[in-house]
């Protein structure tokens, strides 16, 4: 049965606010237009999501997995997708562009290089480490590569290289300063590279990074408490339904868990009217009510990170009020 209210949803359920979520949609396109924004899909995993930022004017799309371009490609959103990740074996993301998509992988090595090459991909960009202690190659070594990589046919588009490390300062003074002193470090990349792209950003610099002419922002569309903190103009739009499944005479328990919500960002929040977290367990939230509530009853829950948090589910439940008005499946999960 196809539910229509949130009352009719198993707990814990993804909900996201319709108006909250509409709201993110178009302030992002109103301060990125176009292709100066490459959503990443990888906060969001979900095609039908994308397609309402393809409403707002983004045709263009960054990817963490082979999984995501294959997705995104077969729901027709393949104009030009970018896997912003690493892979040594590129023959899967080979046969996607020979279905007709264009397709983009990120290379920090001759290794990756050559798994391009092999796989059957033809363009790609440099990754270049701008103070992120993950992938990307030296800002020096990358013109290097990119001669490497057009000697064996590659089109290289630009560079990229992610602030990772900056988008979620909450001073957002330094939050400016790091992220200029990143970027100044992927532009001497791009004097060598060369190329259209250069490519970076995330939702926490989206309005900061003005070297990047492409802004990778994902979370910004759903939001979670993390980037809340650093008073971007998004509203929270996701959200786990749980329920209340025990009630003593200090504390309450809510069947949301670490197998609902991503953690790495700290506790989840309740509101202020609700409770406050004590901690988190599997499959339940202990924590201490501000007014004395009723098993059975509905509490919704703020994840800290809404990447790893989407990735638990399978459905988002699009909601106004308490009716249910959409649904965005998860259908991007997996690898």
């Amino acid at each position: 049965m196809t539910p229509r209210t949130t009352a009719d949803l198993t707990t814990p359920a993804l909900v996201v606010d319709a108006a909250a979520f509409d709201h993110n949609i178009a302030t992002m396109s109103a301060a990125l237009a176009g292709a100066r924004l490459r959503p990443h899909v990888k906060a969001t995993k979900s095609t039908a999501l994308a397609k309402r930022q393809r409403e707002a004017g983004h045709t263009n799309f960054t990817c963490a997995t082979v999984r995501e371009v294959e997705v995104m490609a077969a729901a027709g959103l393949g104009d030009d997708l970018l896997l912003a990740n690493e892979v040594v074996d590129a023959r899967r993301l080979g046969a996607v562009a020979a279905s007709g998509a264009r397709i983009t992988v990120a290379i920090d090595s001759a290794a990756t290089l050559a798994a391009a090459v092999a796989g059957g991909v033809h363009e790609c960009v440099i990754d270049v480490n701008v103070g992120l202690p993950r992938c990307g190659i030296a800002p020096d070594k990358a013109g290097a590569l990119a001669d490497d990589a057009r000697a064996a046919g590659l089109n290289v588009r630009g560079v990229m290289g992610y602030e990772g490390h900056v988008v979620g300062n909450p001073d957002r003074a330094m939050r400016v300063a790091q992220c200029e002193a990143a970027m100044d470090l992927l532009l001497q990349a791009h004097k060598d590279v060369g190329g259209d792209l250069v490519s970076a950003g995330g939702t926490g610099t989206y309005d900061i990074n003005t070297w990047a002419n492409e802004i990778q922002a994902g979370s910004y569309s759903l939001m979670d408490t993390a980037y809340d903190k650093l008073e971007l103009p998004f509203k929270q739009a996701l959200f786990v339904l749980s329920t209340v499944v025990s009630v003593s005479d200090s504390f309450a328990v809510c069947d949301a868990g670490l197998k609902s919500l991503g953690m790495d960002h700290g506790n989840p929040l309740l509101p202020a009217d609700v409770g406050e977290v004590w901690f988190c367990s599997d499959e339940h939230i202990t924590y201490g009510p501000a007014a004395t509530p009723a098993v059975g009853d509905r509490v919704r829950v703020t994840p800290a990170h809404v990447d790893p948090t989407v990735a638990y589910h399978d459905t988002m439940w699009v909601t106004d009020g308490e009716s249910i008005v959409d649904q965005f499946p998860v259908d991007m999960r997996g690898w």
